[in-house]
């Protein structure tokens, strides 16, 4: 056998792209509200109290840079999920990083969780980190495996 072929790529497994296309779409949540949040469109907007327009539109930029890490690095993560690319392992783990940021201000350094009010939203803090981890676990299980090259 000759040691130099190149070795064989394996196949793109199926949940590589129910994953990577839920990613995508969830990823797109985040990217739109980050968007009608910065623009402050007041059809979006609206839905919240004038407490908390005041805490959002008040983000330091260091905050503000924190969250666009998080929303965009998370959708070219996924598109390069889905492109079978190694670097989406890394660009999960920025906008993980990204995320963190936005969090350690929201409920350490500011009352975020007060001003927000209520368990579900602080839940859903919570499944946005899950699934954040939870991609930069899977796109690190596809590389070991080969699949993202």
């Amino acid at each position: 056998m000759n040691s130099t072929a190149p070795a064989t790529r394996p196949r793109t497994p199926w949940h590589l792209w129910v994953v990577g296309i839920l990613a995508l779409l969830w990823d797109g949540m985040g990217a739109l509200d980050y968007l009608m949040t910065q623009t402050k469109n007041s059809a979006y907007m609206g839905q919240f109290t004038p407490e908390q327009l005041a805490y959002f539109y008040g983000f330091p930029a260091w905050v503000v840079s924190g969250w666009a890490i998080a929303v965009w690095g998370g959708v070219f993560g996924s598109l390069l999920l889905l492109l079978r690319r190694a670097v989406a392992l890394w660009v999960y783990v920025v906008s993980l990083v990204g995320l963190l940021v936005t969090m350690f201000y929201e409920f350490v350094l500011t009352n975020g969780a007060q001003v927000i009010g209520g368990v579900g939203p602080l839940l859903f803090t919570g499944a946005i980190f899950l699934v954040a981890a939870l991609l930069v676990v899977y796109a690190a299980a596809l590389k070991r495996r080969g699949v993202l090259t």
